[in-house]
């Protein structure tokens, strides 16, 4: 009973070896925190790719990060107009903290240089229509570094609502957070991260099931955020005094084609979690169990609940084991649609929605009621 309904869908399609000959994929490294190292160890991991520059607005802090690394003929430069007027690029990691995506992003596309952009899109919905109009008049393109969606196990979730197990979808429920993850550096304050634990893992969690779905446009939210945790000494030491952002956010999400999805995210909470992601549909629901520490990644095996011959059946769907790491996934994935002209990887056109729902929490918690999502045309 189980594989007859296990069978419904495809395994992974092996992966098309990539050749590194020819000439190198020419990339500038914009932002050299916590997060370029990810992205500069992915790419020295590819044999087509050559790092030939990076940027920080910290002098000396870029030279500091290449020569870690060894790249100590890779030439250094104290801002992104700098690093793309002076090299010959065909793409760049903008690695900077929120608040700075807009900036280079759209510096970028205006020279027709490709952008793998981490997370979170921007720190508002107007940002990040700024960058899709700036998209739409460039040759290039601006792929989100949404790494979880390279996930085996998210791709499931993927195919089982596609190939209809489900039926039609009307509700979500999802979310994630850790029981105590407040980071420091510049996450944690406005002038720098914008906004807090919603855009830095809540992101992911709204990808996980809108991607499922087909990224249903969002109508109308009411949302919640506090920063008990992200304040107060107890939970966050020193760091409590420059606090300026979210450590918990929920929203009750009104999305196109009748889907109501429940949302709540956390860097801090007394439980271990704020609850298992369901996906109910009119044939039958899936859970998706949490993470202790949500990484984008899906925290057990998947139970899909629905009815064979009129009695109430479940099959466990098993983890699969990724076969590479996400990162560098994702990095590949970037280097490939750049090189051979194909779409983004994780597209603006999606993303976009997933910020508007981020940027309409904070617009609802502020004015204390329920707001509707207006996007403006790109």
């Amino acid at each position: 009973m189980s594989d007859a309904v296990l069978s419904q869908f495809k395994q992974p399609e092996k992966e098309k070896a990539v050749s590194g000959e020819g000439k190198k994929f020419k990339v500038g490294i914009i932002g050299t925190g916590w997060i370029a190292e990810s992205h500069i160890e992915s790419y020295m991991s590819q044999p087509d790719v050559e790092i030939v520059a990076a940027a920080d607005i910290i002098p000396g802090k870029a030279r500091a990060k290449l020569d870690h690394y060894g790249l100590t003929n890779v030439r250094c430069y104290e801002s992104h107009q700098e690093l793309i007027d002076n090299e010959e690029l065909d793409g760049v990691s903008v690695c900077t903290y929120n608040r700075q995506h807009k900036d280079p992003t759209i510096y970028a596309l205006e020279r027709n240089i490709h952008v793998l952009l981490e997370k979170p899109f921007t720190v508002t919905l107007d940002e990040a229509v700024e960058i899709c109009r700036a998209e739409k008049k460039s040759k290039a393109f601006v792929s989100l570094g949404f790494q979880p969606r390279f996930d085996e196990n998210m791709k499931m979730i993927k195919k089982i609502v596609e190939s209809g197990a489900l039926g039609e979808v009307y509700y979500i429920q999802t979310g994630g957070g850790r029981r105590r993850g407040i980071p420091g550096s510049t996450f944690i304050e406005d002038k720098t991260g914008g906004i807090g634990a919603l855009g830095d893992i809540g992101c992911y969690s709204l990808d996980m099931v809108l991607n499922a779905v087909g990224y249903p446009k969002p109508l109308t939210v009411s949302g919640y955020v506090s920063d008990f945790f992200g304040k107060n000494p107890k939970y966050n030491g020193a760091d409590a005094k420059r606090f300026s952002v979210d450590d918990f956010g929920a929203a009750f999400v009104r999305l196109e084609g009748g889907i109501i999805l429940d949302f709540r995210i956390a860097w801090a909470m007394h439980p271990d979690t704020p609850g298992d992601t369901l996906i109910f549909g009119k044939e039958g629901a899936l859970r998706i169990p949490s993470t202790d520490c949500w990484n984008g990644s899906v925290g057990g095996p998947m139970i899909l609940y629905h009815d064979i011959c009129g009695e109430q059946a479940q099959t466990v769907i098993p983890l699969v084991h990724t076969r590479k790491g996400l990162f560098e996934m994702k990095i590949r994935s970037f280097v490939d649609a750049a090189r051979q002209g194909l779409p983004a990887p994780v597209p603006t056109s999606q993303i976009l929605y997933n910020q508007a729902i981020i940027d309409g929490i904070n617009k609802s918690a502020k004015l204390g009621r329920e707001v509707e999502i207006v996007i403006t045309e790109i």
